[in-house]
């Protein structure tokens, strides 16, 4: 296969006020790359109108996609500061997702000031095959950036720092000098190359790779991405071999793009998911990198998850701003949740779930098909978690909306669950790309049984939702079996997390409360936590433990037999789903 054509360049020439200059241009890409589509960028989106001054109100005050936080309640008082006061300054957190390109500004209190967001082009060129455009990844942060911190009514000048926060594993290999991606970004979710992993794992090579990185041989991770690349681009592999290519996950990415080209970095957690880190001494394996077949020349520096790597370039911001903190987003939501300790547990659901327990500066090694991985590195303190991730969780209410349109809104599928009393039998396995931990199987599929007459549309939207929690209780079980340790409380984030039924639900089906958080955009908060330490903004730690407050707390409320008997028909009808799709040959 050849390489795919990358979009021409164009600038979009927009100047938000009291955030660049004048005569500086916003999405300046390094190489000229940005999206041709001018309206992916544009001084609409850059300027609010009223409507979105209002959207952005109702954030500041909680009701919204913010929520509060201790000490939030009126947020717009902190901001508007009396004549002579000393200026307060704002951490801005870039938080790229699988969907979406986010931005928010956070103040002293960890509290929101601004948001702004931009949904990302899905891109599926085959079955199983999953893609981003890197100019879009690119061009949407930097307008949604801007956006934020001219909803906040802030110049250049108010940031003490900028954090990072991204979708892991996506992989995007680009030129050295130009900038310019050789292909689009092969995302987390793309099963392209499961039929690598199956001969990397019949020549033996798995137990090489779980014990040195705490990963399966999957084609969830980087590794066999980076391979596929190099394989699939004419030339690409020799102008690697040379150090002329560039490979980066999304933080990588922005980080180049931010600076012009000056950094080619990533952090040990966004390290730590590629199959290429040996996660025990702390970087990149030749051993791995040698049965993988990708250069070492190509791969970007690893650094600490806190620290100041650099300062963005002009002409993207009126002045350097410090680039601060870097971390994958569930070890960034894992640390905005303040599980700093031992046996604290997290979940987010979004687009899959992922789920984190965090084990201290212990590498747990799994053995029920988890992961172990980086936490974050702070100065040359690593942390450890154990983590199952689950593909597809949030993306079945979109497939709902899009693919059977039972809902015209994600937001609707809470009443259409709720207008029946339990799931008539009905269980939704949704194994669209196959299924995660605990049970790696690329081959599985999304299966619907129990169907009779008599379901309705209803059954059909809570065995989505059941579907979810079910998928979160296998996994917490396979860890409370690695680690030892009881779940005393699970805490909840991401968008899934403000369905009460779902959360619900949960709680009834772990048999312990559900924690949701009253800041809820903990993503984004723990890359702004990470940021703010390391230019101190925060002082330390200590300075930041006490912000962490619950909105609400769902106690588990089902017999105990209404459960085994729930979860013994997920059983079965998980058993359905296993093996579905043919392996490639």
């Amino acid at each position: 296969m050849g390489q795919r054509p990358v979009q021409e360049r164009t600038v979009a020439k927009v100047v938000p006020e009291g955030l660049l200059e004048r005569s500086q241009l916003l999405v300046a890409c390094h190489g000229g790359i940005v999206a041709k589509d001018e309206r992916r960028v544009s001084a609409g989106h850059l300027v609010p109108t009223e409507s979105q001054r209002a959207e952005s109100r109702r954030d500041i005050d909680g009701r919204a996609r913010g929520r509060g936080a201790p000490g939030c309640d009126h947020p717009l008082r902190q901001r508007l500061r009396p004549p002579g006061e000393t200026l307060t300054k704002y951490v801005l957190a870039l938080d790229q997702g699988t969907t979406s390109s986010r931005a928010i500004v956070f103040d002293r209190q960890g509290c929101i000031v601004a948001s702004a967001q931009k949904e990302l082009t899905q891109i599926f060129p085959r079955p199983g095959w999953v893609e981003h455009d890197p100019a879009e990844i690119w061009s949407s942060q930097a307008g949604v950036a801007a956006e934020a911190v001219t909803r906040a009514g802030l110049s250049a000048g108010d940031l003490a720092a900028i954090g990072i926060t991204n979708q892991r594993e996506t992989t995007i290999v680009w030129e050295r000098g130009s900038g310019r991606p050789v292909h689009n970004a092969i995302v987390w979710q793309d099963r392209r190359t499961a039929g690598l992993c199956d001969r990397l794992r019949q020549a033996g090579h798995e137990p090489l790779f779980r014990r040195k990185t705490g990963l399966v041989l999957d084609s969830y991770f980087s590794g066999t991405k980076v391979r596929w690349i190099l394989d699939h681009v004419e030339g690409a592999r020799e102008r690697a071999e040379r150090g002329e290519l560039c490979f980066g996950t999304v933080d990588s990415w922005l980080a180049w793009q931010l600076t012009g080209g000056a950094l080619h970095v990533t952090d040990a957690s966004n390290a730590s998911r590629t199959l290429m880190y040996d996660i025990h001494t702390g970087d990149w394996d030749a051993e791995l990198l040698d049965v993988l077949g990708v250069p070492r020349a190509m791969l970007p520096e690893v650094r600490p998850s806190s620290e100041v790597y650099g300062h963005t370039a002009a002409p993207l911001l009126s002045r350097p701003i410090p680039i601060a903190g870097i971390a994958g987003d569930q070890q960034a939501a894992l640390f905005g949740q303040r599980c700093t300790e031992r046996g604290m547990v997290k979940n987010t659901y979004g687009t899959g779930c992922f789920l984190l327990l965090h084990t201290g500066e212990a590498a747990v090694p799994s053995r029920h098909n988890l992961l172990t991985t980086v936490a974050w590195r702070i100065g040359e303190r690593t942390e450890y978690a154990l983590e199952g991730s689950v593909f597809i969780t949030g993306a079945v209410v979109q497939w709902l909306r899009d693919g059977l349109k039972l809902i015209r809104s994600s937001d609707e599928v809470e009443a259409l669950a709720a207008s029946v009393p339990d799931n008539g039998g009905v269980y939704l396995v949704p194994a669209f790309a196959g299924l995660g931990a605990p049970h790696w199987d690329p081959y599985a599929r999304g299966t619907i049984v129990g169907l009779t007459r008599g379901t309705t549309a209803g059954h059909l939207a809570r065995a989505a939702l059941e579907g979810i929690a079910f998928q979160v209780a296998d996994v917490l079980e396979a860890m409370q079996a690695d680690s030892g340790i009881d779940l005393s409380e699970l805490r909840v984030d991401g968008g899934g997390a403000v369905n009460d039924l779902l959360m619900q639900f949960q709680a009834d089906i772990l048999g312990v409360p559900v924690v949701r958080p009253r800041v809820f955009e903990t993503t984004a908060l723990g890359a702004a936590y990470l940021a703010g330490l390391a230019t101190g903004f925060w002082e330390s730690e200590a300075d930041i433990r006490e912000q962490w407050q619950e909105e609400r707390r769902f106690e588990p409320a089902m017999p105990s037999g209404s459960v085994a008997r729930l979860r013994a028909g997920w059983q079965r009808a998980l058993g359905r789903s296993r093996g579905w799709e043919e392996p490639e040959e």
